[in-house]
């Protein structure tokens, strides 16, 4: 299914429109959704005929002994109905189980697949612990609300018609008068309170999403707490979330418990009147002892699961608000999306081209000003400039995770917002700053750059990003577990894991970000040599801080808040005697100081 809504989701659905985006991934199951229903239609029948089966039974034994004959029939049909409604209940049961799974895993596999075609600024401005947590609640609610639905309400209302239509044909119109205004009344009761209680559940929801990211965010950043010392802080700021959380579980409590009580009270009333016309009915003899025994029969077998229906219905209403933020989600707008007719991208040789970029992440805070560079296919371009002038942003442009403002972006002559987004970053492998690596093994994290490569081109990447040796002489060699985000390997370790990924994807064009401004001059050296062997005959942007690794380039722009302001050689740069110079001068007398 493809997303071509755009803008932001939704600020409230209702439970109709919750609904209405359940059902076309139930529907996928048709046939067993009706083999199903036609189960519980029979299983349904089934137990509504069981009490007429037993008022005859009872009657035929309560006749004088000189007349009573055993019932055969009787108590045969009893026999047949009983076995009917658990034969049929339980095949009902097991057509459903895959619907209900089914649609779950359809769900949960294209939301992952669609936060993943969700623009980086709505990934950088998300949470994940409470993201998680959201998509964790609404896949649980799918469950519920199937299988209370489809088990317990349908049921509940089929039998209520049916046992009605049997008082009132049986029974004098009180009778029916008497169920059906019970009825009415217990669930319009359970409906307005419901309704009332439902804002202590979305509130409930949002503390414990918040309390959630807020758990999980200072894990991830475990180190930073350790710095600082600021574990008291961060658990006095958890545990305000969980005491605001606790607030409205305990209103949530009460209200749950009053609504109990109203229906109880309810129910007993209604039995109460319905019992008193049955023994009514005896005394004047307009009725048998069967015929009480009937009315009792259908009085447990509809009062039993309506009270359970209380419960269901405020289930189910907790179960749509679970899953209101989670299809609120699958209704975020993709920002940045394939154009109609959008084209493949397919060159082992591609030249990159800026034409009068405008770019800013919020409109009131523009980035880049007209920007124009060229980098013919094979070359090397560098961007330097200080801290905010904008040279990250070229490679997140590069890569669509944003559109341009103004101007374009183009390879081969083709602007980049005509090609597929998935044959464009096929083509382009970075080698970021912060390299940031699965929790998972060596072999694994490098192999990510090409999943389908066999265990020797794995290794031969890993040769040529000279790690090869090193994982080697680790203990248990390319299994070793690397930690959450790569901790468990030192910087220049995650920089040739990094490296060896990109030469395994092998992509015509390379980006190397500020790729060993974190490390120590020793390190930098080596993978500078490495990284100058990689970007042979590729089409290559380095974003540098350093000077000295930039000086081989073809060329270099010099960039200032987000504007161009020399372009040329580092020979070129050096005679015109501007920006870059001082910046060389500067970091050249910071190397001698050294």
């Amino acid at each position: 299914m493809k997303f071509t809504h755009r803008g932001p989701a939704p600020a409230n659905r209702n439970d109709m429109q919750t609904l209405k985006s359940l059902l076309p991934y139930v529907w996928q199951f048709k046939g067993r959704v009706l083999a199903a229903l036609s189960c519980l239609i029979a299983a349904k029948i089934a137990s509504v005929i069981l009490p007429l089966f037993l008022k005859d039974i009872v009657d035929k034994l309560s006749l004088p002994a000189t007349l009573m004959v055993l019932p055969v029939a009787a108590l045969l049909g009893y026999g047949f109905a009983r076995l009917a409604s658990s034969v049929f209940g339980e095949l009902r049961d097991a057509l459903f189980a895959r619907v209900t799974q089914g649609s779950i895993r359809r769900i949960a596999a294209q939301l992952f697949e669609h936060l993943f075609a969700l623009s980086l600024r709505f990934h950088m401005q998300r949470q994940t612990g409470g993201l998680s947590r959201d998509i964790e609640r609404g896949t649980k609610g799918i469950g519920f609300l199937l299988n209370f639905m489809v088990f317990n309400i349908l049921p509940t209302l089929l039998e209520i018609g049916m046992v009605t239509a049997i008082l009132l044909w049986r029974y004098d119109w009180t009778f029916a008068v008497v169920t059906l205004g019970t009825i009415a009344v217990y669930v319009l009761f359970t409906l307005f309170v419901t309704e009332k209680r439902m804002v202590y559940r979305r509130s409930m929801n949002d503390l414990d999403s918040k309390a959630n990211s807020k758990a999980i965010d200072a894990l991830i950043n475990y180190e930073t707490v350790k710095y600082f010392g600021n574990e008291k802080y961060e658990l006095n700021r958890y545990d305000n979330n969980l005491g605001k959380w606790v607030d409205s579980a305990v209103k949530n409590q009460i209200s749950l418990n009053f609504l109990n009580m109203g229906q109880g009270v309810i129910i007993t009333i209604g039995i109460t009147l319905l019992l008193w016309l049955s023994a009514d009915g005896v005394v004047n003899k307009t009725m048998s002892v069967g015929d009480v025994v009937l009315v009792s029969a259908y009085l447990t077998q509809l009062y039993a699961p309506l009270n359970f229906l209380g419960f269901v219905y405020r289930e189910i209403k907790h179960a749509l608000a679970d899953m209101e933020r989670m299809f609120g989600l699958m209704e975020q707008g993709q920002e940045v999306a394939d154009r109609k007719g959008a084209m493949p991208l397919q060159t082992s040789q591609a030249s990159i081209q800026f034409r009068h970029v405008d770019f800013g992440y919020e409109a009131n805070r523009q980035i880049l000003y007209d920007v124009n560079f060229t980098i013919p296919a094979g070359r090397t371009l560098a961007v330097v400039g200080s801290s905010g002038a904008g040279k990250s942003t070229l490679s997140r442009l590069l890569f669509r995770f944003y559109d341009v403002s103004g101007g374009e972006v183009t390879i081969n002559g083709v602007d980049i917002r005509d090609l597929t987004q998935a044959s464009l970053r096929q083509h382009i492998g970075i080698v970021p700053q912060d390299t940031v690596l699965f929790n998972d093994s060596i072999l694994y994290n490098i192999a990510y750059g090409n999943p389908g490569a066999t265990q020797e081109e794995i290794y031969q990447a890993a040769k040529a990003a000279s790690i090869h040796e090193f994982v080697l002489g680790l203990p248990e060699g390319y299994q070793t577990q690397v930690g959450e985000r790569g901790l468990k390997l030192s910087g220049g370790e995650k920089q040739r894991v990094a490296i060896a990924r990109t030469l395994l994807k092998n992509p015509p064009i390379l980006i190397l970000d500020e790729a060993t401004s974190a490390l120590d001059t020793r390190t930098e050296r080596a993978i500078q040599e490495e990284l100058r062997q990689i970007a042979k005959n590729r089409t290559t942007l380095i974003i540098a801080h350093r000077l000295s690794t930039i000086v081989e380039a073809d060329e270099i722009i010099v960039l200032d808040h987000g504007k161009v302001l020399e372009q040329g050689s580092h020979r070129d740069l050096l005679l015109q005697g501007g920006r870059y110079t001082q910046m060389w001068a500067l970091q050249q007398a910071a190397q001698d100081e050294d």
